[in-house]
């Protein structure tokens, strides 16, 4: 896609909104310099500088979608605590509604806590709960999805395998979708593949597909096997699988093969690139790009966010830049 081509589809974002259902969380990192080793145990010790808190999951999903010139609504669910109510202080940040996230009693919001020394990631310290939803939490969901799937232009399951999405609540998404002939895009995580099936697009990493297809990709010939049975296994219109410096393989129904080539100008931190490659996918194609079209986008987008540090987002002037 050329600049001028994505200058005048990027002047519709704004009339546009994208449904993001998935597993909300918080971004923490805590910003640092190491200048010695504890006395305790042969590891680091990090002086913190800096803390700083973002949207994580599928809420960067939905805040990448903003950060391009969209609308989107995020469904979800969080805890009632204070990790919960420093997401919905980032959302309001962002003027994003809170309207589709259900609070829950029993189970705490999920962080994701990276310790930086310098420009280094030294750890990161996970906070999670993957409680099954309550069965109140699930009617809630499906309630949200009946109401919000219909007004929107495209539908993001993202999908970190915390326990949200279940066969009950993909299957509902499938559902509403097809009803109202919504694009649905689907950002997969291993133990959920055998239900993703009537998705638009898919878009498994490389390690997720050789994991889900049985295929070792070592090859173009392994990477078009493991390419075509996730069409099958899935019955996806299309499979997107990014593949990290080797860039995107796009597989689609009836046509050839598309291999786009990292548009990667360094790789700094990997940390949110598939939140975006969906976020901007979805957006492009809900306007009526071809999905090799909105793929190319991706690719540029998530070439942006690759060369920043932490959770991050690309703009369309970025986007513009690259293109």
């Amino acid at each position: 896609m050329t600049k001028d081509q994505f200058l005048k589809l990027a002047r519709q974002f704004p009339t546009k909104e994208i449904l993001v259902i998935g597993d909300v969380m918080l971004d923490e990192f805590l910003f640092g310099e190491v200048s010695r080793i504890s006395p305790e145990a042969p590891v680091p010790i990090v002086e913190v500088r800096r803390e700083v808190s973002c949207l994580g999951g599928a809420a960067n999903v939905a805040r990448n979608i903003r950060s391009i010139g969209g609308n989107a609504m995020l469904v979800g669910v969080i805890g009632q605590d204070g990790d919960s109510d420093r997401i919905l202080s980032e959302m309001a940040k962002q003027r994003m509604e809170a309207l589709g996230l259900v609070r829950s009693r029993t189970r705490h919001t999920t962080k994701k806590t990276r310790i930086i020394a310098g420009v280094q990631q030294v750890c990161r310290a996970d906070h999670e709960d993957r409680t099954p939803l309550s069965s109140g939490e699930v009617l809630q969901i499906c309630k949200l999805l009946d109401s919000r799937i219909p007004h929107s232009d495209g539908v993001i399951v993202s999908d970190y395998a915390k326990g949200l999405i279940n066969p009950e609540i993909f299957r509902q998404v499938v559902v509403c979708c097809k009803r109202h002939r919504k694009l649905l895009v689907v950002d997969p995580k291993i133990r959920n593949f055998s239900f993703y099936r009537d998705s638009t697009v898919i878009t498994p990493n490389q390690s997720e597909a050789e994991t889900a297809a049985q295929v070792d990709i070592h090859d173009g010939k392994s990477l078009a096997q493991a390419g075509e049975k996730l069409l099958k296994i899935t019955r996806a219109q299309a499979v997107l699988i990014t593949r990290g410096k080797d860039g995107m393989s796009l597989f689609e129904r009836g046509r050839e093969a598309r291999h786009l080539p990292t548009a990667a100008r360094e790789v700094f931190d990997v940390t949110g690139a598939g939140d975006t490659v969906v976020a901007t996918l979805a957006l492009a194609a809900s306007l009526g790009a071809s999905i090799a079209n909105a793929a190319d986008i991706a690719n540029h987008a998530a070439g942006i966010v690759v060369g920043k540090l932490g959770t991050a987002t690309a703009s369309i002037e970025e986007i513009v830049e690259s293109l």
